[in-house]
């Protein structure tokens, strides 16, 4: 029977952190905040939005809820980019994503004309590239791969020289996620849609983070005794009974069922990364709080 590791245990010892570095700050005269910038009524960016708000208020970081039209225009998030540069009171910043249709071609701009300084979930290529280089001056890394080594961290799992394999190379989870096990002296392999052999490839893996975002594509043919499972994809499963009772539930890569007998340790979805993602948010705009 596998250790269950809980999102819930690392949010709580970093909420306590949190709570204490944002008291001290605020005894100097600065409140940590966090200007989130959301276009339009899309029911996911308001459930994040207030359950970021709740998280912060629990540690003392000040939100800011900039609420935009669905077309707005491209000069205008320009703007407002800039002036969130510029006002010394706003320690993070915060784009909700993914941006409108008519906005997407501007991704990049808009991203980037953020500083890096504020940036909280690395959205911008220079905080991309610290990520990369494993530097912490400037940038932020994502949250959820960063929820990843607090978990790691947390249940004191240590990465050295161990072999660990990661499902997946976007830029938000897969690729950032690799580099940062590698800062901590894995050997790391990354696994996407074009690899051979996924299944032995993870099968001689110590760790394995799977971010693929594809239901109960993570099986037993994946897994052995001993492995550490952190399972960061949230899908939807109409078939998995919910807290009312009924079917539909959220659920992640791994086919929790059939892992959980055979592995050492792994995540439950939910209540695994998920839960320890918006504390790592605010984690990131304390710090950028504190550097300034």
């Amino acid at each position: 029977m596998a250790k269950l590791l809980l999102g819930r245990d690392v949010t709580d010892a970093l909420n306590t952190n949190l709570s204490a570095r944002s008291a001290a700050l605020q005894k100097k005269g600065i409140t940590p905040t966090l200007a989130m910038i959301r276009i339009g009524e899309n029911p996911s960016d308001l459930s994040y939005e207030q359950g970021a708000k709740k998280r912060a208020e629990s540690v003392g970081v000040r939100i800011i809820s900039m609420t935009l039209n669905h077309d707005v225009s491209r000069a205008e998030m320009l703007s407002i980019i800039d002036r969130l540069n510029q006002d010394i009171s706003v320690h993070g910043v915060l784009l909700l994503r993914p941006l409108p249709a008519h906005l997407r071609q501007y991704s990049n701009e808009l991203c980037n004309r953020l500083d890096p300084r504020k940036d909280v979930d690395c959205m911008t290529h220079l905080s991309n590239a610290g990520v990369f280089e494993g530097r912490t001056d400037f940038g932020f890394a994502p949250c959820t791969p960063a929820a990843c080594m607090e978990i790691l961290d947390y249940y004191g799992i240590d990465c050295t020289g161990k072999s660990a394999v990661i499902i997946g190379r976007s830029l938000v989870v897969g690729k950032p996620a690799a580099m940062m096990m590698l800062d901590r002296n894995a050997t790391v392999t990354i696994c996407h849609t074009k690899t051979q052999n996924t299944a032995q490839i993870c099968r001689n893996a110590d760790i394995i983070i799977s971010a693929a975002g594809v239901l109960n594509s993570l099986t037993k043919d994946f897994v052995r005794p001993g492995q550490i499972i952190i399972d960061v994809s949230i899908n939807w499963d109409e078939h998995k009974p919910n807290a009312r009772g009924t079917l539909g539930a959220i659920s992640g890569d791994a086919k929790f069922e059939e892992l959980e007998p055979i592995v050492e340790a792994i995540t439950p979805v939910p209540g695994g990364v998920g839960a320890v993602t918006t504390s790592v948010l605010m984690k990131h705009v304390i710090e950028a709080a504190e550097r300034s």
